[in-house]
């Protein structure tokens, strides 16, 4: 299952869009440097999202958003990509300011249970997962990488679970630790994902105070926390500490900001008030297909970035 199933784009219709009194119009383009914007924080755009304006191309598409003033990109396949390519992307981002975000270290099971059931083949197969990444991220220069803990161990008591999970994260924080490396972990939320082993923020908070590592900390994605236990702001604070990055997405249908229910002016107004200097990817899908839909990606970012 590719965790990118989601960048299959709604189809809207119309000609003309709003976003906050700005109108945007079929077939107007955005490509030239002198569009360059500056965000208050470092939104990181993944591939495909403007792909109608600069093609098929990854390299062209890093061109493209560091034209459009984003400083960061993500990519949660980039450790599936050639060495060749890899190394091509690297040396692109450093040239253009874009740092790179989160991607994928490891094999995630959707369907059963691998670090909850505290079997040894599940742990040496993950811990084997990040000593690989490690060289992975040293190739891209990236800092942070996703860690989604699978799936519930049925046949387990919770707490027995939850000691598994810590016992074997303890284990990848020392293979990540002398690299300055920090694995992130995921809650996902129960619609998307049922019966996954971590699903909310307080138990992500849990689990990194337990392993007590800089390499152990949260990705708290608005879109599945808002799904699966709402109370933003107020769960953001409390697990602040323990948290190295965010992902983005409106909710409901996991598109741009400004699409749904969540009041991102104001999300994002309270992590640049806290000095987060780190990366918020912009995990989710363009609500209109096209160039307009690309635009009104841009447009949105800018508008819930307008507080400063």
């Amino acid at each position: 299952m590719k965790r990118r199933d989601f960048i299959q784009k709604g189809a809207l219709t119309g000609s003309l869009l709003s976003l906050g009194g700005t109108s945007l119009v079929s077939g107007m383009s955005l490509s030239a440097s002198e569009q360059k914007h500056t965000f208050n924080l470092k939104y990181a755009p993944h591939e495909g999202m403007f792909k109608t304006h600069a093609g098929n191309d990854i390299l062209s598409q890093l061109d493209f958003m560091a034209d459009q003033g984003f400083t960061a990109f993500e990519d949660n396949e980039m450790k599936g990509r050639s060495i060749e390519t890899q190394t091509a992307m690297a040396k692109l981002m450093e040239k253009r300011g874009l740092e790179m975000g989160v991607f994928v270290a490891h094999k995630i099971y959707w369907k059963e249970p691998n670090l909850a059931s505290g079997k040894e083949a599940r742990r040496e197969e993950f811990l084997n997962d990040i000593r690989s990444s490690v060289e992975v991220a040293k190739r891209v220069n990236a800092k942070w990488m996703t860690v989604v803990p699978g799936h519930v161990d049925l046949h387990l008591h919770p707490d027995y679970q939850t000691a598994n999970v810590i016992e074997t994260l303890k284990q990848a924080s020392a293979i990540l630790e002398p690299h300055g490396l920090v694995m992130v972990l995921e809650p996902l939320n129960f619609r998307g994902h049922p019966g996954m082993f971590l699903a909310e923020s307080p138990h992500a908070y849990q689990i990194c105070k337990a392993v007590n590592s800089p390499s152990c900390k949260i990705l708290f994605d608005i879109y599945h926390q808002q799904i699966q236990e709402g109370n933003l702001l107020p769960n953001i604070e409390a697990c602040w500490d323990e948290i190295a990055y965010f992902q983005i997405g409106d909710n409901p249908g996991r598109k741009e900001p400004t699409t749904g229910e969540i009041n991102y002016l104001n999300v994002f107004k309270y992590i640049h008030s806290r000095g987060f200097d780190g990366i918020l990817g912009m995990e989710h899908g363009n609500s209109v297909e096209g160039k307009e839909g690309e635009l009104r990606v841009i447009q949105a970012y800018k508008e819930c970035d307008n507080f400063a």
